[in-house]
């Protein structure tokens, strides 16, 4: 059967959209171009209809909107179900949802439900066709990902699963510029849920807001388990007041208990593209590479020549940090 869009879950929390999505219609819109079909969306929510219109701005064709009080807060058996009925009537060739809590709660539910396939935390997305036994698919998903703890990248097929299913990691996806001329048209479909399908009441929504958002940060200076000590990483500290930066980590860092886990950089954390990006005592693990290889400026330090990190640096420094961020802190001053 023809399939005729490419479906994206739009995830919000107290009505704001979440970035993710924002990100998935833009990646929609180059998939959807290539096979010539509508970007679609489907929203849960109540009393956010006016905050539907940005999807638009961003590429989305049409939107199913799905209003309702019980709807407000994410409930997973009752999205999972709305969800699959959107999809049941719309048809669309592939189903996009992000790769957060939400995300991976909610795709697994409707993938079971339809009964199809389901790639996850894919950091990229293609149009492309598919050979095998003598049978070749033409203008399939090809969802690509880590595998094998991230030592290397897979490309996913599931060219008879109808539709193709993926979440996708945060901030992976390019933003494009937002066209605020672009019109959306919004599909209000009644809620087919009965009180029955809400196992659970949500009687108080707590959140905690992430202390830093390294997404948006142009200068970032990032340590690795080359800053070993707490002397280390005050001097990686003066090195990011100095330069007006965020810091930045590998997972190591946030294992060893140095920084929390908000500024983690890498597979199982943030993906960023800043101005500048500072690795210090980062081996350069493809791990951590996949979540900061796009920054426009790469400049790394570390005591191993062969470290991986230099075959994405735009500059390498080879030597201690300890004797190396001090001096970069003199000659900056120096210059201002």
């Amino acid at each position: 059967m023809s399939r005729n869009s490419v479906l994206v879950f739009v995830e919000q929390n107290s009505k704001k959209i979440a970035d993710v999505s924002l990100e998935l219609i833009c990646k929609a819109s180059h998939l959807a171009e290539q096979l010539n079909v509508d970007v679609e969306a489907v929203a849960l929510g109540h009393d956010m209809k006016n905050e539907l219109q940005v999807l638009g701005y961003y590429g989305c064709d049409n939107v199913y909107y799905i209003d309702d009080k019980r709807l407000a807060h994410f409930t997973s058996v009752p999205y999972a179900k709305t969800i699959v009925n959107v999809i049941k009537k719309c048809q669309p060739q592939i189903v996009l949802f992000g790769a957060t809590t939400i995300g991976r709660d909610v795709a697994p539910r409707v993938a079971s439900q339809l009964k199809c396939g389901l790639t996850a935390d894919c950091t990229d997305l293609k149009i492309g066709n598919y050979e095998f036994a003598g049978k070749t698919w033409e203008n399939i998903l090809l969802q690509i990902r880590p595998a094998f703890g991230g030592n290397i990248v897979a490309t996913i097929v599931s060219p008879e699963s109808v539709p193709s299913m993926a979440t996708v990691r945060e901030g992976v996806m390019k933003m494009t510029a937002p066209d605020e001329s672009r019109k959306i048209n919004i599909i209000e479909e009644t809620c087919e849920l009965s009180n029955g399908d809400f196992l659970t009441e949500i009687l108080e929504v707590v959140r905690e807001e992430k202390r830093v958002n390294l997404k948006a940060t142009k200068i970032i200076i990032a340590a690795g388990m080359g800053v070993a000590t707490q002397e280390s990483m005050v001097l990686v500290k003066q090195l990011a007041k100095v330069l007006g930066a965020e810091i930045g980590c590998s997972r190591p860092v946030v294992d060893a208990g140095l920084l929390e886990h908000d500024r983690q950089i890498g597979q199982t954390g943030t993906t960023v593209r800043p101005n500048l990006y500072i690795a210090c005592g980062i081996s350069g693990q493809i791990q951590h590479l996949v979540g900061m290889s796009e920054a426009n400026r790469i400049i790394a330090i570390n005591s191993d020549p062969n470290a991986s990190i230099f075959r994405v640096a735009h500059y390498g420094i080879v030597g201690d940090l300890n004797n190396v961020i001090p001096k970069i802190i003199k000659a900056y001053k120096t210059k201002v």
